[in-house]
């Protein structure tokens, strides 16, 4: 039995000479296998759904849910997951979200029926939950400097591969049919590398809390849990049940619930308590206008990479491989810029997203003048993909620095929380609204253009937003 010795804890306080210390070597390699397969997870259901359909016999509903049972568990346990990372260690919570996700994909690639996968998926969306947030708070308090904006550069890397190899994996994965287990591939792959992961975890990540060891703010995870419910089911159901009542007054609970959340975070922190969303984090203009700009962002990024999906295998007629080989246009760009990245902010400070949000916008309106022209063949497209890849890259690293790079830090699990729960709020809204756009059109070739405008407007007001960013300290960046 090996006599290594764990990591050190790492104080949650930024500035003493324990913090300071470097990072342990397999750190970052460690959770950002766990971040790409999250990620990926995400995204590779989408070539899996016909093949999954025809197999275990699933109508349109229970596919539905097989897509937003995963996403809905996701965004409703993210802020929770950050508080109980601060509270009972995040190396703790890596771990046993590790754990299940990775059982989860073992129960989703033996699944024998459709209530089986839906259920496995939820697990698989809790266990993902409790990854992303000590992820982004490890991140925080074990690098510092220079290193901590490389590190959010390799980690915005990772989420966006995930995302647009998701498809091209899960094309390939399909094709190669390995030892007959079909789509099933897509889920088992995750199974040794999972297991292999949740091994080096105790030697490679290093254990923190916040210093301050805050209580679970507990009517505050009843409260987010119910007002991201109550958002997401009705959006994601809404339109292809033709929106009944109980969605409109879903709708309006989930507001009475967002504000109710807020009264009651203002009042425990009024009473020195320890709320899940602390309301000083807003007080910060970085924290505040950088959410804002986050939620710009990830309205287009889930709704984009759908209706380019749906585009190339209905309007295009390819099969999954041949859709995931276009999405590669994608990560060319995206790998470019995300490897500079970090670089490119040092100079240009929050304006490096300002240029990313540009390009993408220029990329989107370069495809629908692609589309709109009739040009013939797919190859046509790469272009205006790599430019928009670009974009990407510059936008998700800088992003999340921006937000995250002032925050005290016995705040960091509450806020990293947060991020994540905008991005993923911030996807199951753009899906819903651009889908309406979409799923609205008389075709899918009119649908897909509708959407390219709608979401080049978005990129514009990302633009916009990132205008509200402080200015960095003078020496610090453009």
């Amino acid at each position: 039995m090996s006599t290594t010795k764990a990591p050190a804890a790492v104080p949650g306080a930024v500035g003493t000479a324990a913090a300071e210390q470097p990072a342990p070597r397999g750190l970052l390699p460690v959770v950002l296998v766990a971040t790409f397969m999250s990620a990926l997870d995400f995204f590779i259901v989408n070539v899996a759904i016909p093949s999954v359909q025809r197999d275990l016999h699933a109508g349109a509903s229970a596919i539905q849910w097989v897509m937003a049972g995963y996403s809905l568990a996701l965004a409703g346990g993210l802020i929770t997951a950050g508080r109980l990372g601060d509270l009972l260690g995040r190396r703790r919570m890596f771990s046993l979200g590790l754990g299940l996700f990775t059982a989860a994909s073992a129960a989703c690639g033996l699944a024998t029926g459709p209530a089986f996968l839906i259920a496995a998926r939820v697990v698989q969306g809790l266990g993902a939950a409790l990854m992303g947030p000590q992820v982004l708070a490890l991140l925080r308090t074990s690098f510092h400097g220079a290193a901590q904006a490389r590190a959010f550069a390799q980690y915005a890397l990772t989420m966006g591969l995930g995302a647009v190899l998701g498809q091209l994996i899960g094309g390939l994965l399909i094709r190669a049919d390995l030892f007959g287990t079909d789509w099933r591939a897509c889920f088992l792959i995750n199974v040794p590398v999972g297991l292999v992961t949740l091994l080096l975890v105790p030697r490679a990540v290093p254990e923190s809390r916040a210093p301050q060891r805050p209580s679970l703010d507990l009517l505050g995870v009843v409260l987010v849990t119910a007002a991201l419910v109550t958002l997401a089911l009705p959006l994601i159901q809404g339109r292809s049940s033709g929106w009944p009542l109980w969605t409109w007054i879903c709708l309006g609970a989930s507001a009475l619930l967002w504000a109710a959340l807020a009264r009651h975070q203002v009042r425990l922190a009024g009473r020195d308590g320890s709320p899940l969303v602390h309301p000083h984090l807003f007080r910060a203009r970085a924290f505040s206008a950088g959410m804002l700009a986050q939620l710009a962002f990830w309205l287009g990024q889930a709704s984009f990479f759908l209706i380019l999906a749906v585009y190339l295998q209905q309007g295009r007629g390819l099969d999954a491989l041949g859709s995931g080989l276009v999405f590669t246009a994608l990560g060319v760009g995206y790998l470019a810029t995300s490897l500079c990245a970090d670089r490119v902010a040092a100079r240009l400070g929050h304006q490096a997203v300002t240029l990313g949000a540009v390009l993408m916008a220029l990329g989107l309106a370069g495809l629908w003048l692609t589309v709109n022209s009739g040009a013939p063949g797919t190859a046509w497209l790469v272009p205006a993909l790599v430019l928009d890849g670009l974009g990407m890259g510059l936008v998700i690293a800088p992003l999340t620095t921006s937000v995250l790079v002032g925050v005290p830090a016995h705040l960091v699990g509450s806020a990293s929380g947060s991020v994540a729960t905008v991005q993923q709020v911030g996807g199951a809204l753009g899906v819903a609204l651009i889908g309406i756009l979409f799923y609205g059109a008389g075709s899918v070739g009119s649908g897909f253009q509708a959407g390219l405008v709608a979401l080049t407007v978005l990129e514009l007001v990302l633009a916009a937003t990132v205008q509200l960013l402080p200015k960095p300290a003078q020496g610090a960046g453009a």
